[in-house]
């Protein structure tokens, strides 16, 4: 708790964003790991959560790298087994396997393979990792409209690239209230109520102003 979602919990509070959290990854862990066309592995921070018993059972744990979120997938990439890797974050409700069997299809034909994020940002990054692993993320503006659009810019030339399908993930209350088909209502119900409470409280702050 604190740790996770820490923009969604600004508005629903620490309890509730990290319930979302919890709930969405044992979904996206249960309908991914036990697939039998890819290894799936749980990258975890701090590196004292490698053990916690509050992450889902199944997959190996592994403890990530510090720094940024772009420093941390590098190192994944730089270290995983030979072979293409996908990376995907785990808050990401609509996931599901065909897209990332469809992502390491495109590694077939291409070098990379992203898929794009409703905010402008991506929730899968794969790498094909041969001839040669690229290095893909320096000088991104993270969290923000302009993270895929940077690291697309800043891909050497000639390095191909492909798109799986567009999701969204959550990371503020109206997030959550657009991805009710796939969320459970203890959620939904926080979200709404916490979203409604954000809409006044912003509308008086700029009254005040």
């Amino acid at each position: 708790m604190g740790r996770v979602k820490t923009r969604l919990s600004q508005q629903l509070g620490f309890v509730r964003a990290t319930m979302f959290y919890r709930q969405t990854l044992a979904q996206v862990i249960g309908r991914l790991a036990f697939d039998r066309r890819w290894h799936t592995s749980l990258s975890v921070a701090p590196t004292s959560a490698v053990h916690s018993t509050m992450l889902p059972l199944g997959p190996a744990r592994l403890a990530q790298d510090r720094g940024d979120i772009g420093q941390r997938m590098q190192s994944i990439f730089d270290c995983g087994a030979a072979g293409p890797v996908v990376v995907i974050g785990t808050d990401i409700p609509g996931v599901q396997p065909c897209d990332i069997a469809n992502a390491f299809g495109a590694l077939g034909r291409h070098d990379l393979v992203f898929g794009p994020a409703e905010d402008g940002g991506f929730w899968l990054v794969g790498m094909r990792r041969t001839p040669r692993i690229l290095k893909a993320f320096d000088k991104i503006r993270w969290s923000s409209e302009h993270t895929l659009h940077d690291t697309l810019v800043g891909l050497d030339d000639g390095v191909s690239v492909a798109f799986v399908r567009r999701h969204s993930d959550a990371d503020e209350a109206r997030d959550l209230v657009h991805l009710a088909p796939i969320l459970g209502r203890r959620v939904l119900s926080g979200a709404a109520d916490a979203l409604s409470r954000y809409h006044i409280a912003t509308s008086t702050a700029a009254r005040s102003e």
